[in-house]
């Protein structure tokens, strides 16, 4: 039973509690948790967990990545390996710190973000020390390993320069030799905001991370916002446009002590290598503790004694070392830009749809934040993402779509759930309202099942069979669990859901469960009939295991689905294999006693057709093959026999209408013909008329049969059956009793001989039918006369074969166009 005082946020929910817990994960004082072995405290709070190294990334990209061509640089031999030799070393170096931890990453971000503010600080003062205009002489390689020189002027604060600097005038990179365009400049630039989402990947070792993440984000924006404007105002004013265009590294040229620059660029570049490493690390161990790509990451969610995910260390390493190899930023600041956006574009559509799908636990403390926000946030990703490169944006989104296919049907479980469920609760609430039953039409019937279920262990194979005769219709499982609720301290069907739930995931139908607790399984049904499903999805047909004697057969000792050892590791859910056998009882034996009188079983048909919903009984379903998940058949050897009239009512075969049972059973049939695994099957109607009668009426029928398949689009053949002689047997043995007089049912008319005789006529001829369908008369009206009304029924159909007894109420065809 659950306890009212559990303690709070049993699920790791982040944020809530700055000290004590590490997201739901640790003991909190006065609480008596249990604290988990590897819990790791928290230690970083907003300034030196968010916005530092959100500042310290953000800068990196522009201040140094951008500047690795100038001249202080070049006191090294240069060229693209050594390019990528120098680096490696750099990425080896921010390996080794990022191996230490987060609290040594911390405490260096901080001396590297005083070092870079100073480097700044010399940016914005020289301006006002250089009073005096400079002249430059640039010189690059050129094609043909020609030298191309450039003159070029540092003018101080002029009015002219910054005019001059204001229009586009886009020329060849030097770097690369292309010429730029907005799209290339705008990716370059946009690789300036890439680490607004440092802080976020730094959840997992902040103190609050619900507060400091909104708040140290925001102050990093605006701050390095704030100095963007002021370094791009400053440049654009002082330097002309050949310099800038021609030296990446001028503010060297123009600094009162040039290593400022140079000491600030390398300590920018490393730290915001290390915000990149330590943040993607964090983020790919996260994603290997939930296992949503298996075994490929799964060395990932290895930790070290202090927390610290030293094997997603080595991995983003490894991805970063690759990258190294493009050797210039213009070859790959296309690239990175647009799989920034796309993840930018992800971030607006995860909420955008916890908006849209009014989840009451998304409650963002942003108060700008709405959906027009995210939606203009999405489009607007989306539309640069192909005003840089058409190619990589296409690219990118194929690769996303790719990963999401491959984490749907790989369907992995996690505690964080799913935004996809929460829109689909939001849309299927929507849309049952809008599924009005006043506008109902039987030309878009389908049948809509209640299939009551007792022990899955003998039922598998009706429930395949029942699954495939849906035809896209609501499926529910009903097990009714025979108890009173004011003698039990909880509900125990809530404890059963799980095992229903894995049961249909292993059978691989799709279908709903639906339990409840009642004194008797007739009252139970009842109960489900009236309260399973919403709206206009509701049962309209109740399913029924047959009432007889036979010894059920164990399913679960027959598919290996049920036997392999492989699947005692347990579901996605915690519902082992062994568990799942355990909880369903051993199939009943001869001498069990029953659970279920045979009063209550008739008294259950009598309420379903009461309350106007169809029924249908399945008897030998157990031999029926074929109808597993893993089975590929098509039908194309099966055969399905129809036998629309009442056989135990001979004098109602003698009409040449049709009425709604014999329409439904055909309607039913032709639903199953439609199946993927019986597509192919064929469809045999049989007619029984008395051959010898003067009158022919038979081949009236028979016409009237033919027009009506024809007009219902059903293709199957038409099989005539003379069964005079069985015909003859009818009502030659009535009863007796008296206070049978004046009832009219059929059941108090026929005799042993006339229904060995409708049995001996249906194996004759539908022996090699798969599975059969048989007109199920009305239950008797006095309840002393249910024994004999299933001894009838089991009579006609013993040894048969699977068979589907039906008694339908609802108009199911229409002919009109």
């Amino acid at each position: 039973m659950s306890n009212e005082h559990t303690p709070l946020l049993a699920h790791g929910v982040c944020g809530l509690s700055a000290d004590n817990a590490v997201c739901g994960i640790g003991e909190s004082e006065g609480t008596g948790e249990a604290s988990t072995p590897n819990a790791v405290p928290r230690k970083l709070n907003t300034f030196f967990g968010v916005m530092v190294p959100t500042v310290l990334s953000m800068f990196s990209i522009v201040l140094f990545l951008r500047t690795v061509s100038s001249s202080a640089f070049r006191v090294l031999p240069q060229g693209y390996w050594y390019t990528v030799l120098y680096s490696s070393i750099v990425l080896l170096l921010v390996l080794m710190v990022c191996l230490v931890g987060a609290h040594i990453f911390a405490r260096t971000s901080f001396l590297i973000l005083l070092v870079v503010t100073i480097s700044l600080l010399s940016i914005y003062i020289s301006p006002l020390a250089l009073t005096t205009p400079l002249k430059f002489l640039i010189t690059h390689q050129g094609p043909g390993n020609q030298t191309l020189t450039y003159n070029a002027s540092y003018t101080g604060f002029n009015g002219t320069t910054l005019k001059d600097n204001l229009g586009s005038g886009y020329t060849v990179d030097y770097s690369t030799g292309k010429v730029m365009s907005f799209a290339t400049v705008f990716a370059v630039m946009f690789t300036s905001c890439t680490g607004i989402m440092a802080g976020a990947n730094m959840s997992g070792e902040l103190k609050n991370p619900s507060a400091a993440i909104p708040k140290g984000t925001i102050i990093a924006v605006l701050y390095t916002f704030i100095v963007y404007v002021l370094l791009f105002i400053l440049a654009s004013s002082t330097c002309e446009r050949t310099l800038l265009a021609q030296d990446y590294g001028f503010f060297q040229r123009i600094n009162i002590w040039p290593p400022f620059v140079t000491i600030g660029i390398y300590c920018s570049a490393l730290s915001a290598a290390m915000c990149s490493l330590i943040g993607a690390s964090r983020i790919l161990h996260a994603l290997a503790l939930d296992q949503l790509f298996g075994f490929p990451l799964a060395p990932a969610a290895i930790t070290s004694s202090s927390g610290n995910p030293w094997v997603a260390v080595l991995y983003t390493w490894g991805l970063a070392q690759c990258v190294v190899f493009a050797g210039q930023l213009n070859a790959i600041a296309g690239l990175v830009t647009v799989f920034y956006l796309l993840a930018y574009a992800a971030v607006d559509l995860a909420c955008l749809a916890l908006e849209w799908a009014s989840a009451p636990n998304f409650r963002p403390t942003f108060q700008v934040f709405s959906w027009h926000t995210c939606l203009l946030g999405i489009l607007s990703c989306l539309v640069m993402m192909f005003v840089i490169n058409p190619v990589y944006s296409s690219a990118s989104i194929v690769l996303l779509l790719l990963l999401l296919l491959f984490l749907h049907y790989r369907s992995p479980t996690s505690s964080w759930g799913y935004i996809s469920q929460a829109l689909i609760f939001h849309q299927v609430r929507k849309y049952l309202l809008m599924l009005d039953v006043r506008k109902d039409h039987v030309k878009f019937w389908r049948p809509q099942v209640l299939l009551m279920v007792a022990n899955p262990r003998s039922s598998c194979q009706l429930i395949n069979f029942v699954n495939q005769l849906k035809k896209g219709g609501l499926f529910v499982l009903g097990h009714v669990k025979l108890g009173d609720l004011d003698t039990l301290p909880s509900d125990p069907v809530q404890q059963q859901y799980n095992f229903w739930l894995s049961l249909v995931d292993k059978l691989g139908v799709k279908a709903f469960v639906d339990l409840t607790l009642s004194s008797s399984v007739r009252q139970g049904t009842q109960h489900l009939l009236r309260i399973t499903g919403l709206g206009g999805m509701k049962p309209n047909t109740l399913v029924l295991g047959f009432y007889d004697s036979c010894t059920p057969e164990d399913y679960f000792l027959q598919d290996h689905a049920f036997c392999e050892s492989k699947g005692s590791g347990g579901d996605d859910f915690g519902v082992d294999l062994p568990s799942l056998q355990a909880h369903f009882p051993p199939v009943r034996h001869v001498e069990s006693p029953r659970w279920l009188t045979s009063e209550e079983y008739v008294g259950i048909i009598s309420d379903a057709i009461k309350m106007s919903k169809n029924v249908c009984l399945g008897r030998y379903f157990f031999q029926l093959q074929g109808e597993g998940m893993g089975t590929k058949t098509d039908g194309a050897t099966r055969i399905i026999d129809v036998w629309p009239l009442n056989l135990l009512q001979p004098s109602s075969t003698s009409a040449a209408s049709v009425d709604v049972c014999s329409l439904f059973l055909l309607q039913m049939a032709c639903v199953l013909n439609m199946a993927s695994r019986w597509r192919h099957a064929r469809m045999r109607i049989f007619l029984c008329v008395e051959a010898e009668s003067s009158d022919q009426g038979w081949v009236v029928k028979e016409e009237t049969y033919r027009e009506l398949l024809r007009k219902l689009r059903i293709r199957a053949s038409i099989k005539i059956v003379p069964w005079d002689s069985v015909v003859q047997l009818y009502g030659q043995k009535r009863t007796q009793d008296p206070e049978l007089e004046g009832l009219t049912k059929p059941a108090q008319a026929l005799s042993e001989d006339f229904l060995s005789a409708v049995n001996r006529m249906l194996m004759e001829h539908s022996a090699e039918a798969a599975v059969r369908f048989l007109y199920l008369p009305r239950p008797p009206a006095h309840s002393s006369q249910s024994q004999k009304y299933l001894s009838q029924l089991e009579a006609v159909t013993y040894g048969l074969g699977p068979t589907l007894l039906i008694h339908g109420l609802t108009p199911v065809t229409c002919t009109e166009l």
